[in-house]
């Protein structure tokens, strides 16, 4: 899996993990251009019908590790699903990319994140202990 998660714990009330590429996705590499970005996940699902409100974000869609964010098609005809990789609720979906794709690859770990999502609390903690470290990173990918 080509995504990645960037996990922000401020203190003990605030953890956000903001989705991106991971700098080793197909479209971060070898020049490739962005042809459409699509929330819409299913016909009856789009990621851009979420609507979060309050401080214990009502409405805020569920997401399983293996929930679709969004679809990415190239200019080559490939099309790329990328998924949640993490438990808890939809905060908010880029919607920036959507008008200019291009900041998808030329700033992906800022301006270019796909999504932010919110871990319930009890699971954050197991959450940042299963993440990679940057050099763990670079020997998994090593190793493909």
């Amino acid at each position: 899996d080509f995504s990645q998660i960037q996990y922000n714990n401020y203190n003990s009330c605030c953890r956000i993990c903001v989705i991106t590429l991971a700098e080793a996705h197909p479209l971060l590499q070898n020049g490739k251009k962005i042809k459409s970005i699509n929330y819409q996940i299913s016909a009856n699902c789009s990621r851009l019908q979420n609507k979060v409100s309050g401080k214990s974000k009502r409405g805020a869609q569920f997401l399983t590790e293996l929930a679709p964010l969004c679809r990415i098609s190239s200019s080559d005809g490939e099309e790329y699903t990328i998924y949640s990789c993490i438990r808890g609720r939809l905060i908010e979906v880029n919607e920036n990319i959507l008008n200019n794709p291009a900041i998808l690859q030329e700033k992906p770990s800022t301006e270019g994140y796909i999504a932010v999502v919110l871990p319930k609390f009890e699971e954050s903690k197991s959450i940042t202990q299963g993440l990679l470290t940057q050099k763990e990173y670079e020997e998994v990918l090593l190793k493909r």
